[in-house]
């Protein structure tokens, strides 16, 4: 619930609060509207799927979702690119899951802000295959597509035994 969410924010004192749904911004409005109400800054956001290859390709299971990662609006025009990328994944990259790809990302990387999401995220699921130097090229063309400051390596803390072998590695990545 968008109302309980902005309250549980402001009662733990912060100022700012993401929305990052999977593949679509259907409660941007409420999220935007509830959080402006109650004087906390919302950061819109998606959690996208990016096609393995591209999105005219949808040949096999390896098509189906995609690799997550976050995307967030720094500015209106990271908005306007963000309802760009998620119309076209609907309208275009749909096969199973609403996907982009790495073209899209070029096209419409302006004014946005990426994190490498969590371990069904492209970086995390190269580190856990035992592909650390891919991960690391990885986070390199992210970087230079974004921006120095817009790029992040995303750390979680959830119990899962596998994001403590991805941490390790990310931190690494990120020196």
């Amino acid at each position: 619930s968008i109302p309980l969410l902005i309250d549980k924010v402001k009662s733990m004192g912060m100022e700012a609060v993401a929305i990052t749904d999977h593949g679509n911004m259907f409660g941007v409005k409420e999220f935007h509207n509830t959080a402006i109400k109650k004087g906390i800054k919302p950061i819109i956001g998606c959690e996208i799927y990016v096609a393995k290859k591209s999105i005219s390709e949808v040949s096999g299971k390896e098509d189906r979702s995609g690799d997550h990662l976050i995307l967030l609006a720094k500015n209106l025009q990271g908005y306007k690119n963000l309802i760009k990328l998620i119309s076209l994944a609907w309208i275009k990259g749909f096969y199973y899951k609403p996907r982009i790809d790495r073209a899209l990302l070029q096209e419409h990387s302006e004014g946005l802000i990426a994190l490498s999401a969590c371990l069904a995220g492209e970086i995390p699921s190269l580190i856990l295959t035992g592909k650390t130097k891919e991960a690391e090229n990885l986070a390199a063309e992210y970087r230079e597509l974004f921006g120095k400051d817009a790029f992040y390596l995303e750390l979680q803390e959830n119990k899962i035994p596998e994001q403590s072998k991805v941490n390790q590695a990310l931190i690494q990545i990120g020196k």
